[in-house]
């Protein structure tokens, strides 16, 4: 299946990562944990079934032929397309961090480490890391896009 973001145009791919570049620097903390929310083991689980979600990996480097000591990682850049309702399941960021950002649409994210939901619009980036678990939904009526960058132990 080919990428939306490789059927778009340059200056179109161009517009959408500074947009969210200007996003992110003009509301800092957008998409975190609202403050007074944040406590440890606020969820345990969640949806553990993804549905409507396509996930492509864009690109991967093998960071052992790079950085000494990282056997069987790799750094991977991917698109996931979610669909209205769809959901990223239940998953761990032990041994692997992660940086999302939304694209287009909106997600809501469900995490370990916040007893409230967060709400991700066009431009945020989700830090994943420190072990944190957590679920996405796609809550919205249109498809969303993130690009997801981590670093996976195969």
């Amino acid at each position: 299946m080919k990428s939306i973001l490789k059927s778009l145009p340059g200056n179109t791919i161009a517009a959408l990562m500074s947009a969210g570049i200007f996003t992110l620097s003009s509301a800092a903390y957008a998409g975190q944990c609202p403050e007074g929310a944040q406590t440890a083991d606020a969820r345990t689980s969640g949806e553990t079934e993804a549905s409507g979600v396509v996930d492509t990996e864009l690109s991967a480097v093998d960071l052992e032929k790079e950085i000494k000591g990282l056997k069987d990682r790799r750094l991977r850049l991917r698109q996931l397309s979610v669909a209205p309702g769809g959901v990223v399941p239940w998953h761990s960021h032990v041994d692997r961090p992660a940086l999302i950002m939304v694209i287009v649409g909106a997600m809501t994210e469900y995490r370990s480490d916040c007893a409230e939901s967060i709400e991700h619009q066009a431009g945020d980036v989700s830090n994943e890391a420190g072990g944190i678990s957590h679920w996405w939904r796609n809550n919205r009526e249109v498809t969303a896009v993130l690009i997801a960058a981590d670093v996976k132990h195969d």
